[in-house]
């Protein structure tokens, strides 16, 4: 299996940022790290073990991206303001630096947002603001509105609310999304939802597939045995969804 390690300055978060890319050929996919995790977590867990033969194939090429989460959304010492301010930059980070470089290397057109935990999050939200860059997005045991408290996982604001960290949760901005054009470019994007039936935010992924699904946005909602929020699991998801 080809593997390279990537590295350049990132003009939108001025520091340098890493990358690992698996594969030569087939449709491209954006994985982005979990909560607190690097971008080569998914490696050490064999995640990309799991879906060897799709890659090794030309089917599949996956372009695992760090993130910049303990600056931003897990920021806590910063303003709430802040650490979305410092999410909007890592977003240009990704739709300015990171698509092109995809695209530089491989001109197949099918592009795949996705993600586990804090990274669904971070699949979901890019493919939703700019759907005219994705083909499918797969959030594994993700939730989709961080101010959605439930247990131990608390509002990532602080109860703190303006116009970025609304337009940066997507089960906040879709409901109100009524331009056609803007929800015919979503129709077409295939939506793929995992969530285990013990995890804590069941519930906000069944309330983001009937958001979905009252704009006319056809996915599907794939509900798991037991807490599914664990490597094991997303081993089997990517055969099944990437």
């Amino acid at each position: 299996m080809k593997r390279e390690y990537h590295k350049w300055f990132s003009k939108y978060l001025q520091k340098d940022m890493e990358m690992l890319v698996f594969g030569h050929a087939g449709a491209r996919v954006l994985f982005f790290p979990t909560r607190g995790a690097r971008f080569y977590d998914y490696e050490d867990w064999h995640v990309i073990d799991a879906i060897k033969d799709k890659i090794e194939a030309g089917y599949l090429q996956i372009f695992c991206v760090d993130s910049v989460d303990a600056e931003s959304l897990y920021s806590v010492e910063r303003s709430p303001s802040y650490r979305i301010q410092r999410h909007m930059q890592y977003e240009e980070y990704i739709i300015n630096e990171v698509l092109p470089f995809t695209r530089e290397i491989n001109p197949d057109m099918t592009m795949i947002s996705a993600g586990c935990s804090l990274g669904a999050y971070h699949a979901m939200n890019v493919a939703t603001k700019y759907p005219q860059f994705f083909t499918r997005v797969v959030g594994m045991s993700g939730r989709y509105d961080l101010t959605w408290q439930v247990g131990v996982f608390k509002d990532l604001f602080d109860g703190y609310h303006d116009e970025n960290i609304y337009y940066n949760n997507p089960a906040q901005f879709i409901p109100n999304i009524n331009d056609e054009k803007i929800l015919n470019e979503l129709r077409r994007v295939e939506f793929i939802l995992a969530i285990g039936e013990d995890d804590a935010f069941l519930e906000n992924n069944k309330y983001f597939s009937d958001i979905l699904w009252r704009k006319g946005i056809v996915n599907k909602l794939y509900v798991w045995d037991e807490e599914a929020h664990k490597a094991r699991y997303w081993r089997k998801m990517v055969q099944l969804y990437l």
